[in-house]
């Protein structure tokens, strides 16, 4: 069976959300080397700090879109690096279209000089707002190419599609991941999107804001359980799209409720226009996910949520926010 023991591993982005959990699971899972490459430009340092001095990890700080400097061999590289929440891809649209294509690109170049597999972390918006529910792999989207959102949605489909070409055309082992709304420990507070938003919320005692009536609904998927799907599909031979999420769909309003209930908080629900192409409905079929790679969601949403909010109250009563 193939495992992480003994690999050496690059992941870009490795200093996000997402991609320090993952350099985590990857040193508990014995690889010998974890390069976490990031430009910081929305990734943190302090989300390293459990992984610094850590033997087999090292940090470079580096701009993907400019070059990777890694040196050594490599097994595999995970492509993490991208904005990824409302705020941050509006404030850097060009930012986010570059890391989506030339960094992409780059990675895909370092995994061929290496033989290396590489993972592309693709989203959920790839299917824009959908008119198939819940969503397939199989389902192209109904992406609006010029809105808003377009920045972010567009440079996610350009990656799988070079991502795919470079698996067809130079012999590059390839897995594209499909993320569906992800929630965790070390989520900024103030990136804009609505798990940090609504916890910020109900820690404060505020009101929760809710974009039009809040009957659009998501599916919210523990980041202890997302890092499973990614390294299950990283060491499969599946080069096709995976979503990976939770399939336990609410709307945001429950949503607001959830958090309620876990932080003990919260005031009224208040109501804002809902942004331009907004998705009305998210959720992912996980069919593939489960199929190949024997993978589901683990961790309830009751449970990750006590967590989540404990890490923000420890982050609110020790360090600024990211």
């Amino acid at each position: 069976m193939k495992s992480m023991r003994g690999k050496r591993v690059a992941v870009l982005g490795g200093a996000g959300f997402v991609g320090s959990h993952l350099c985590e699971r990857l040193l508990d899972d014995g690889a010998a080397a974890v390069i976490a490459v990031d430009n910081l430009i929305t990734g943190n340092e302090e989300n390293l700090r459990t992984l610094n001095g850590r033997p087999g990890f090292s940090f470079v700080k580096a701009d993907i879109t400019e070059g990777i400097p890694v040196e050594g061999p490599l097994d595999y590289v995970f492509n993490m690096a991208s904005p990824a929440s409302p705020i941050d891809y509006a404030q850097l649209p060009l930012e986010t279209l570059r890391v989506g294509s030339i960094g992409t690109e780059n990675g895909l170049k370092l995994a061929e000089a290496n033989q290396a597999v590489f993972l592309m972390a693709s989203t959920s918006e790839v299917y824009g707002d959908p008119l198939v529910h819940p969503q397939r792999e199989d389902y192209w989207g109904n992406v609006n190419p010029i809105g808003p959102r377009s920045v972010y949605d567009e440079a996610k489909r350009y990656s799988e599609a070079i991502t795919a070409a470079y698996g067809r055309t130079k012999g590059v082992q390839v897995r594209i991941v499909r993320i569906f709304n992800t929630y965790g420990p070390r989520m900024r507070l103030n990136d804009g999107r609505v798990v940090p938003a609504f916890v910020g919320q109900a820690l404060k005692g505020e009101d929760f804001t809710v974009f039009g009536d809040g009957s659009q609904t998501r599916s919210f998927c523990y980041v202890k359980d997302l890092v499973d799907g990614l390294v299950r599909l990283m060491l499969s031979d599946e080069p096709d799209p995976v979503n990976i999420g939770n399939p336990r769909e609410m709307t945001i309003r429950q949503f607001a409720e959830a958090v309620r209930a876990a932080a003990g908080g919260g005031g009224a629900i208040i109501e804002k226009p809902l942004p331009r192409d907004d998705p009305k409905q998210r959720q992912p079929d996980i069919t593939r996910a489960r199929t190949l790679l024997g993978w589901e969601p683990k961790v309830p949403l009751e449970e990750g949520l006590r967590e989540t909010i404990a890490w923000f109250r420890e982050v609110a009563g020790t360090r600024p926010p990211a």
